[in-house]
């Protein structure tokens, strides 16, 4: 029986390109998607674009534009990067909807209702130059628990403790660079501390999140959960606070998170869904979130108590992942690493990045670093050396002795059997997000492959064992496209491409068990091309800057707020 699946990312912030850490979060989840989908399972895949904030409203001002066409042109560029790395989203959306509206100020005077908001006057960071309450993004200060410097004012990225922005030490205004004063106003706050006997008990029995996360939550329970502070102060862009005698607005994670609702009701609306089937508390689909690591807090603590106020089916799966470095070094626009996604595709094919981004991603959450020299390495000689050019040695002998038509026999039903019944150790490692461990058995089939074509040596036979040779070639052919079966979610375009050669009617995950036999392929074109030079130099910042309008504040890999 198949699996029912609801999928989301995190929404990436409506404020600059995509770059290559986003890209990690997006790739991670589409060949997820994509294996589901093989199996055929039913899958929805859903994000949006994060578009409220004061960083978008201070980035439309300079630009002397309006925020909404701000996020809408945003939107665009995103879209159209996401479409070329081969992410396929059943729907992409923004926060700036209004559905979401009518869903965040039901939601805000549920809870409201309920007794879990009140009203609290405190202390802020204030630009005295800008004349504006600080953001938590636009602060930075050292860490008050381990001193990391240029951190922002909600959270260490390094030690992943939470603080207010003015227990930051020696902080400055990003706008300015002064050190802010304290100004004090009414917010409003969300008594998360009130759900920790619930989270703890779900976070203990659910399996939602892996072990590391679940020591770093264990740890947050025993400093105490903390109020959260649902509200900014004008001027901001974003979402008003209804029936409030001074204007106030809701903070950009509270219509970020209740945006999955949001989205999902769009994709009912576009598929002809229920979305009470989807979300409802005894639901039947399985609900996974692929978060970075530092917006954990967000996702395994603020969300889940939306979602059960709401009586509202909480999530199977919380996936995190670490950052993207670039030889080994944080993402840098002064250094030339932090590479934007669009500009990668100047110069390199998007699916090489998605293999090989799958030939490290594992289950655990660990920083996966780009080497150019790796990845010249593993493009060139692991994925076309080993895998592709086998289908280039068997065709021309297949060609020339049985026009294009495969053998009415097996050479060797052991060694193909062998390769179909691999199949559900990858399937696992798929399921589990071992992608790296895909990579290895394939290449390891790849191996045998080639091993197997090498013994045969069909090319330096004589025509009089024609048949054999065809046999031998045929079988090349037949363990080459359980290699493209098992990497299809990897490499989709590829696949395509492959399903197009073979003359094959599909390449799902059950086709592996039906073996070619006299069946006709087409005409062999180059499936992927070499790369013949790494363009470290050109990935240059002021090169980057020229290839997009707006320039990206993000230095992290996740969504940046404010």
């Amino acid at each position: 029986m198949s699996r029912k699946i609801l999928v989301t990312c995190a929404m990436p912030y409506a404020n600059g390109d995509l770059h290559l850490g986003h890209m990690l979060e997006y790739i991670q989840t589409d060949i997820w998607v994509r294996f589901q989908k093989t199996l055929g399972n039913k899958c929805y895949f859903i994000c949006s674009d994060d578009s409220h904030g004061t960083a978008i409203m201070l980035h439309a001002k300079k630009k002397n534009i309006k925020p909404k066409e701000l996020i809408y042109h945003i939107k665009k560029k995103h879209i159209y990067d996401l479409k070329k790395f081969k992410i396929d989203f059943d729907i992409y959306s923004c926060t700036h909807t209004k559905i979401n509206k009518i869903n965040v100020e039901k939601i805000y005077k549920i809870l409201t209702y309920k007794g879990f908001i009140y009203c609290k006057k405190i202390k802020q960071l204030f630009d005295p130059i800008k004349k504006i309450f600080l953001s938590d993004r636009l602060i930075l200060g050292n860490c008050p628990k381990c001193n990391a410097n240029k951190q922002y004012g909600d959270m260490c990225e390094f030690c992943g403790i939470t603080y207010k922005p003015f227990d930051l030490i020696n902080p400055i205004s990003v706008l300015t660079g002064i050190k802010p004063i304290k100004k004090y106003s009414n917010h409003y706050f969300f008594k998360l501390p009130y759900f920790t006997k619930f989270l703890n008990k779900w976070i203990n029995n659910s399996g939602v999140v892996k072990n590391m996360i679940y020591n770093q939550l264990k740890s947050w329970f025993k400093v105490g959960l903390i109020e959260w502070d649902i509200s900014r102060d004008s001027p901001y862009f974003g979402f008003k606070i209804p029936n409030l005698k001074k204007l106030k607005f809701f903070y950009v994670w509270i219509d970020a998170t209740i945006g999955y609702l949001s989205t999902v009701q769009e994709l009912c609306y576009k598929k002809r869904l229920d979305f009470n089937e989807i979300w409802n508390i005894k639901s039947k689909y399985e609900i996974y979130h692929f978060i970075g690591k530092d917006i954990i807090y967000f996702h395994t603590l603020f969300w889940p108590t939306i979602l059960k106020t709401m009586n509202l089916k909480l999530p199977t799966k919380i996936n995190c992942h670490g950052f993207v470095t670039i030889n080994d070094k944080k993402m840098s626009k002064s250094k030339g690493t932090f590479i934007k996604a669009k500009f990668y595709e100047k110069f390199i094919e998007p699916e090489y990045l998605r293999y090989y981004f799958s030939s490290k991603i594992n289950s655990n959450i660990e920083d996966i670093d780009i080497n150019f020299k790796d990845f010249f390495y593993k493009i060139n000689s692991d994925l076309i050396g080993k895998i592709i050019n086998i289908a280039s040695r068997c065709y021309k002998l297949i060609n020339k002795y049985n026009k294009n038509y495969l053998s009415k026999n097996i050479e060797n039903k052991i060694l193909i059997k062998s390769f179909i019944n691999i199949g559900d150790k990858i399937y696992f490692n798929y399921e589990k997000l071992d992608f790296y461990k895909v990579v290895k058995k394939i290449l390891n089939l790849a191996n045998q492959t080639n091993s197997y074509i090498t013994k045969k040596s069909p090319w330096s036979l004589n025509e009089k064992k024609k048949q054999y040779i065809i046999e031998v070639c045929s079988m090349g052919l037949n363990l080459f496209r359980q290699l493209i079966i098992y990497l299809s979610p990897i490499l989709p375009k590829l696949a395509i491409k492959v399903k197009n050669f073979l003359n094959l009617k599909t390449l799902n995950w059950k086709s592996r068990k039906k073996l070619l036999i006299n069946h006709k392929i087409k005409k062999f074109n180059p499936l992927l091309n070499r790369i013949e030079k790494i363009p470290e130099a050109g990935f240059e910042p002021a090169r980057q800057k020229k290839a997009g309008d707006f320039k990206s504040p993000a230095s992290t890999n996740s969504a940046i707020r404010a």
